[in-house]
This record gives C-alpha cells, sequence and structure tokens, in this order.
C-alpha cells in the first residue's frame, strides 16, 4: 500500500507460524508491483495533461480566423455537450444535481467559472494575436502567485527560499516590463487568474470530481458563451459555419480538447503525490514556449531572454526549497512511524 510520503508498506502473507513471510530474493513484492504500476501511469496521464495543455496553442493557430471571443465562446459550449453525454454515460446526474443544491459549492463553482473564463479569454487572446511567447510566461510565474496567495489568503508564513524566489520574481517581472516597454498584463492576468482558480477549486475539491466541477462551472457560462455565439452569427462575424467543414469541426471538438486534458489531470492527481504534480505542471509552459519560439517565430530580444532567465532561476529555488520539504516531512514521518 502506499503510504503518504509515497513510500511502499506491503504486508506479506503470513506463513503458518504465524510470522510474516519474507519475498524471494529477486521477486518483488506485489504491492510495490502495483505501486509501480500506479505511479507510471500517473506519470503518464500527467504528461499527457500537460502535454495537451502545452500544445494548445498549435490548437488555436488552426483555428484562424476565429478570434479569443468565438473560440472561448464554443470551448463552454461544446464542452457542456460533452460533459453531458460523459455525465449521462457514467449516470453521474445525481452528483451534478447535489452540487447544485449545496449552495456554498454552487456559489464556490460560480467564483470558479467566472476565473476560468477569464483565463480562457487572455490565453486565448494572447496566442491568436502573436503574444505566446507572454501568455506562457502567465504559467511559468503561476506557482509564485500561489505562494504569495498563501501568505495574504492563507496567513502561512514562507520559508526563507520562497521568500527569496518571490524576491526574484518579483525582479523579474521588473525586467520584463522594461523589455516590452509596458507591465506584461497577459502573463500577469493569466497567472493570477489561474492562480485564485486552483485555490478556489482546492476549497471545493473533496466535494466534487473533475467531471462534475467542469460540467456546473460550463452550465455556469453556457448561457452567455451560447448568447455570443447567436450575437457573433447575427453579427456576421462568426466563423462556425463560414469557413468549411473542417473548421466546423475543429471548433466542435474543443468541447473534447478541453475536457480529456483535465480528465488525464484528475487521473493523474490521484496517484501521484503533489511533489510530483508541482515538478510536472512546467512541462506545459515549456512546451508553450518552444512552440511559440519554433513554430510562431515570435521575437526574443536579450533583454527579454534575461527576464525570462529570472523567471526560470525564481523556479528552481522554488523547486529545490518543495523538495527539500518534501524530503524532511517524509524522513519525520518514518521516524514518528518506527518510534
Amino acid at each position: 500500500m502506499p503510504t503518504p510520503d509515497g513510500s511502499v508498506s506491503s504486508p506479506s502473507a503470513p506463513t503458518t507460524s504465524g510470522r510474516q513471510a519474507s519475498p524471494r530474493p529477486g521477486v518483488p513484492a506485489p504491492g510495490l508491483k502495483a505501486v509501480d504500476k500506479e505511479t507510471t501511469a500517473g506519470i503518464a496521464f500527467g504528461i499527457g495533461a500537460y502535454g495537451l495543455w502545452g500544445l494548445l496553442p498549435l490548437y488555436f493557430f488552426a483555428l484562424q480566423p476565429a478570434g479569443a471571443v468565438e473560440i472561448v465562446a464554443n470551448r463552454v459550449v461544446w464542452s457542456l455537450i460533452f460533459c453531458t453525454l460523459l455525465i449521462t454515460v457514467t449516470r453521474s446526474w445525481r452528483a451534478i444535481a447535489g452540487a447544485f443544491r449545496d449552495r456554498s459549492v454552487f456559489a464556490t463553482l460560480a467564483i470558479a467559472a467566472v476565473l476560468i473564463a477569464i483565463n480562457w479569454l487572455t490565453y486565448t487572446y494572447g496566442v491568436t494575436t502573436g503574444q505566446a511567447v507572454e501568455a506562457s510566461l502567465g504559467y511559468f510565474i503561476n506557482p509564485l502567485v500561489s505562494v504569495l496567495l498563501g501568505v495574504f489568503v492563507l496567513k502561512e508564513k514562507l520559508r526563507p527560499l520562497q521568500w527569496a524566489a518571490v524576491g526574484i520574481g518579483f525582479i523579474a517581472v521588473g525586467v520584463l516590463t522594461a523589455s516590452y516597454g509596458k507591465l506584461p498584463w497577459i502573463a500577469l492576468t493569466l497567472a493570477v487568474s489561474f492562480g485564485l482558480y486552483g485555490f478556489v477549486k482546492k476549497r471545493v475539491g473533496p466535494k466534487v470530481d473533475a467531471v462534475t466541477s467542469l460540467s456546473v462551472e460550463t452550465m455556469v457560462l453556457a448561457p452567455l458563451a451560447a448568447a455570443t455565439m447567436v450575437w457573433l452569427g447575427v453579427s456576421g462575424v462568426a466563423t462556425l459555419a463560414s469557413e468549411g467543414p473542417g473548421h466546423f469541426w475543429l471548433l466542435v471538438a474543443s468541447g473534447v480538447i478541453t475536457a480529456v486534458p483535465l480528465l488525464f489531470f484528475g487521473a493523474s492527481a490521484r496517484r501521484l503525490p503533489m511533489t510530483t504534480i508541482g515538478l510536472l505542471q512546467y512541462f506545459a509552459p515549456v512546451l508553450q514556449f518552444i512552440v511559440a519560439l519554433v513554430v510562431f517565430r515570435e521575437a526574443m530580444t536579450l533583454d527579454r531572454w534575461i527576464g525570462f532567465g529570472v523567471v526560470w532561476l525564481a523556479l528552481l529555488v522554488l523547486t529545490v526549497d518543495m523538495l527539500r520539504t518534501t524530503r524532511k516531512n517524509s524522513v519525520a514521518r518514518k521516524l514518528a512511524r518506527t518510534s
């Protein structure tokens, strides 16, 4: 069985004398095999989730000439249809009804819906207007925002390395502001909105699963999204039905493309410790950054490289602190069990 620190303690079969039988040399215990399979599956699901999120700019690029507003409106509506089918197949309507009956859960998910809509709009706008590099920056600095939320909202005390990472992060924002000639508002909006979204979802996480959460959030946003699609159609600027069947089905696929990585993430989070999830999360902005440079050919001046380098230094410091703290907690738990 996996223990809280991620190690394995699997009970062996008792012998006829009542003692525990030791596994034969070279033959792994059954529990260890199970944990290895779960860990491997968790990492695969995690890479799948963050890999799909990292390659999302390519999808938005393929949706041209659709703009950010139309893409997000379609994303909400088709995600809701996909979730409705999924809930029907899994017979999970009772969970949806429970989320709507619980006022605190519904209110929290409604706030999450607004935050993720802001995040989606900002990110899609950044990618579709040639600012994918800055968009990737938002997800690089998101862990620093999460640390600040812990200080100002949860009143947590930061460790020295966390303070150092936050300080370096502020320096990076200053360098990038000078480089861009303006505050990198796309990156900051993405980091703050997603940081708040994660904080809100964590509050309601134990009460609803990923599919229920996404379904309620899209139900909250669906009326406005549907009205937006109608308005764009009446105005003659909608591309859903005017750019051929390929474009139509690409937009319809936004429902699956939105839901699948979220389901992968949920499957990964159930199998892996938060430390591993924390390290995997850098996979998405790295891919986004590479796509922006290699595929979209966005410019990176020397001062921007310096700014990103300072951000990566802050993330390195934060990661070292996270690994050290996890190791200390693991040792402390092992000592507590043996004492």
